[in-house]
């Protein structure tokens, strides 16, 4: 599953609040979490809580604002989302110092440029790496007496803010046009982490692509099947990433018969694939979404325009994205024909031989 700030905000509140209670009766502790849900929701304030667990929460609200508000908000709403973030995220770093998942998230704002983002991230990682291994040591050492899941939980809560910094690398690596410093991080991030929480296969699979390394995306597909939680090469990222290098070899039927599987795998793929929707990449982390989803499709879509988009044309689309609308047209009902007539109206006179030929 991919990083959910929310639900990272819980599980740390969960951990100090099984911490609290070592030593107690066992019916007290069984009445004190019978109420921890209401607590967390209601109350947060009464719960046990450390200064890094308040800046966490900060992280959780901003991550809210950035991510899931401000893609859909007027530019009336936006005046009013962006300095608030701003504010929750400095108030998390007064909090913790070390906060770096607020310190990388307000930084992504101030750079100019994503080549500048992504020396900062280069910079400041191996600093990243060496606190949070540490933060590790500390969080086995006092939970080493407890039971496995605790041991588990307190270890991956001090591991994963060096997980999303080296994933955002990686993002945005791939971005610059750097895809082999790209691949190196996803490595290292899946050897990192088993459940691959932040979906370095997905950015893996662009940059063999964009390389056109076609024996790398099949020992990345072989390798992903050994993970703990795996779409084992049925993921819209995979797929397109196979896709890009079919087209561009000219292999067609190959190039259709996956966009018929995504069509297959995912409801509206017809219209996310005409529209190739970009959307704003998670400061946070990869935006957490169902998998299988039309959201995930579209997801892997815009993060995909790096293959989608190469070498603009009349459509002002790259070579691929426009095969891909053309397409996906074909496959498309009359209704979702009718949903897509701004896409074809833009298309110009193609779209008016299409709907010609259509009818």
């Amino acid at each position: 599953m991919p990083f959910d700030a929310k639900w990272e905000d819980y599980q740390r509140m969960a951990l100090r609040f099984a911490e609290s209670l070592d030593g107690s009766e066992p019916l007290a502790v069984a009445r004190a979490y019978a109420g921890f849900g209401r607590r967390f929701a209601q109350d947060r304030d009464s719960l046990p809580q450390t200064d890094a667990d308040r800046a966490f929460h900060l992280v959780a609200t901003a991550t809210d604002l950035i991510d899931y508000q401000l893609p859909f908000a007027t530019d009336e709403e936006a005046e009013t989302i962006i300095p608030h973030a701003h504010r929750v995220l400095e108030e998390a770093i007064s909090l913790d110092a070390n906060c770096f998942d607020a310190i990388r998230m307000d930084e992504a704002s101030r750079c100019p440029s994503f080549e500048s983002y992504y020396v900062f991230l280069q910079e400041r990682e191996p600093e990243v790496r060496a606190v949070c291994a540490q933060a590790r040591e500390q969080a086995a050492k006092e939970t080493g007496d407890s039971s496995t899941e605790r041991l588990e939980l307190a270890c991956a809560l001090a591991t994963w803010p060096h997980l999303r910094w080296l994933a955002m690398m990686a993002s945005k690596a791939l971005i610059c046009g750097r895809n082999r410093e790209t691949l190196r991080f996803c490595n290292e991030l899946l050897d990192l982490d088993l459940n691959d929480n932040a979906g370095a296969r997905y950015t893996a699979a662009l940059a063999y692509a964009k390389l056109e390394d076609e024996q790398g995306l099949d020992q990345l597909e072989a390798r992903c099947r050994r993970l703990t939680q795996s779409s084992a090469g049925t993921d819209a990222w995979m797929l397109i990433a196979r896709l890009a290098l079919a087209h561009r070899k000219r292999d067609l039927p190959r190039a259709r018969q996956l966009v018929s599987k995504l069509i297959e795998l995912y409801p509206q793929a017809v219209v996310a694939l005409a529209r190739q929707r970009e959307l704003p990449d998670g400061v946070f982390s990869r935006l957490a979404v169902p998998p299988f989803s039309e959201d995930e499709l579209i997801l892997a879509l815009s993060e995909a325009t790096v293959l989608t988009q190469e070498g603009r044309d009349s459509l002002g689309k790259g070579a691929l994205g426009s095969w891909l609308l053309q397409e996906s047209l074909a496959h498309a009902t009359r209704a979702q024909l009718d949903e897509l007539d701004d896409v074809i109206e833009g298309m110009g006179p193609l779209g008016t031989a299409f709907m010609g030929g259509a009818q």
